[in-house]
């Protein structure tokens, strides 16, 4: 698993804030088609950006509860909306979520599910805070799905399949709809957003996953330091050369409970 001290908290800072990401929040935002006076569980809020920006749609009347585990994660999202009487950050897992039953209409979800080891359980105790008629939004990668390119294919590999060790499950969209289903969920959607980039930006998906990446396979073992430097530098000169590529599908996953 990744993590998300304070070093991470300020990458993902400024990443999140840039385009590839806004895309993706604005993906969620949109299939959770929040409305005024809801009440609406972000799961896994991280620094609040999406927390913030739902916020601004629900009104006085309205609620948004940011829920997540990390100390400096809840810092920052408790910062970044600070000015928001409708917005109340707390500690609390995916499995253990600190609101009373049936208290959420709406209930998101952003690149959170796929560190999670009880999908199943997960799953169920959303259902426990939402109403009846509630709607759930699921956003997370399908790593089956990255393409990468690199002059050295064999050492790309072992990066990635080294990296997948931070995920408990690389494939959310094909395995979780069955889940929610079993669970008495209904589906609505699985909506793909693919994410391309030819050019290596500072606040881009691929930017932010290099930086990641580099201190994770040290610290796995399977790489040295200047081997992994080396693999973040070929990826530098192939975007200087014009010879960049990085492509990954998110997916957006909606479902809602009978009313």
């Amino acid at each position: 698993m990744l993590q998300f001290d304070e070093r991470t908290t300020k990458l993902l800072e400024e990443a999140y804030l840039g385009a590839d990401f806004s895309r993706r929040r604005r993906a969620s935002f949109d299939a959770l088609n929040p409305a005024p006076g809801d009440v609406i569980a972000d799961i896994g809020c991280g620094n609040g950006l999406l927390t913030l920006e739902l916020s601004r749609t629900l009104g006085d009347n309205g609620r948004i509860i940011g829920i997540d585990p990390s100390e400096d994660m809840r810092g920052a999202a408790v910062k970044r909306c600070a000015d928001c009487l409708n917005v109340e950050i707390l500690s609390g897992t995916v499995t253990d979520l600190p609101l009373e039953t049936k208290t959420a209409d709406k209930a998101v979800s952003l690149q959170v599910f796929e560190y999670l080891d009880d999908l199943p359980g997960a799953v169920t105790e959303i259902k426990r805070i939402l109403k009846p008629g509630g709607r759930l939004v699921v956003g997370d990668m399908h790593w089956d799905t990255i393409t990468w390119f690199s002059d050295q294919p064999d050492r790309m590999k072992a990066m990635l399949e080294t990296w997948d060790e931070h995920l408990a499950e690389r494939c959310i969209p094909a395995v979780l709809p069955p889940i929610l289903r079993d669970a008495g969920y209904r589906m609505d959607s699985v909506t793909a957003l693919p994410l391309t980039s030819t050019s290596l930006h500072p606040d881009g998906l691929p930017n932010m996953m290099i930086h990641l990446m580099k201190p994770f396979v040290v610290r796995k073992g399977p790489f040295s330091q200047d081997e992994a430097d080396a693999w973040a530098e070929e990826q530098v000169q192939l975007a200087k050369a014009g010879r960049f590529f990085f492509s990954i599908t998110h997916f957006v996953i909606t479902a809602t409970l009978p009313g």
